[in-house]
């Protein structure tokens, strides 16, 4: 991986937060200047206490900033985006949850996630590099919905195959991909 020393790579994880063995959190422990968004104790289903925190990470660091995200963290960073501005080399948008559609039992409802303040989707144009990696049989947003969302992002899509929600659930511990891809966003910005 071509990361210089100055450049940190911030983990933005979705609304379950650290998961031990989750690609994102295996990626940390990897990374010599890799940091994650903490979990929140309260609040934790707010989109401006997320944002909040995603906000409070970047103040905490100097230099260069690669965001990784994945499924609600990619709304975090869309939202973030919308509302902040601060130099960000990139972002890689991993399986990105589609909270405007329905999602499958055990994940909150639309009504519930818009009276959190999830919706809509941000649809602007985001204002760094981004790669937006999608899965053909995500349970959590078509694969035509993420390519919607890279499109209104400017964002390159990657077709992932199937790899369901790219979590330890569809069989994913690590993942040897997302070094890759942050190694293109680095050459792109």
């Amino acid at each position: 991986m071509s990361l210089s020393p100055d450049t940190t790579v911030l983990l933005v994880p979705g609304l379950r937060d650290h998961v031990a063995e989750h690609w994102q959190t295996l990626l940390q422990a990897q990374l010599p200047n890799a940091r994650s968004v903490p979990p929140l104790e309260h609040d934790k289903l707010s989109r401006d206490a997320r944002v909040a925190a995603l906000d409070a990470a970047l103040a905490g660091i100097d230099g260069p900033v690669v965001l990784v995200a994945h499924s609600a963290g990619v709304m975090i960073t869309a939202h973030w985006a919308a509302q902040h501005r601060r130099e960000i080399r990139g972002a890689l948008l991993a399986t990105p949850a589609d909270l405007e559609s329905p999602m499958p039992a055990g994940y909150p409802d639309i009504a519930t996630l818009a009276q959190h303040g999830w919706l809509p989707i941000p649809r602007s144009p985001l204002p760094f590099p981004t790669i937006l990696a999608a899965s053909r049989n995500d349970p959590l947003a078509t694969y035509q919905r993420a390519a919607e969302m890279a499109g209104d992002w400017g964002s390159r899509l990657v077709d992932l195959g199937e790899v369901g929600h790219l979590n330890p659930a569809a069989g994913y511990g690590p993942w040897p991909r997302a070094t890759a891809l942050i190694d293109e966003l680095l050459r792109a910005g």
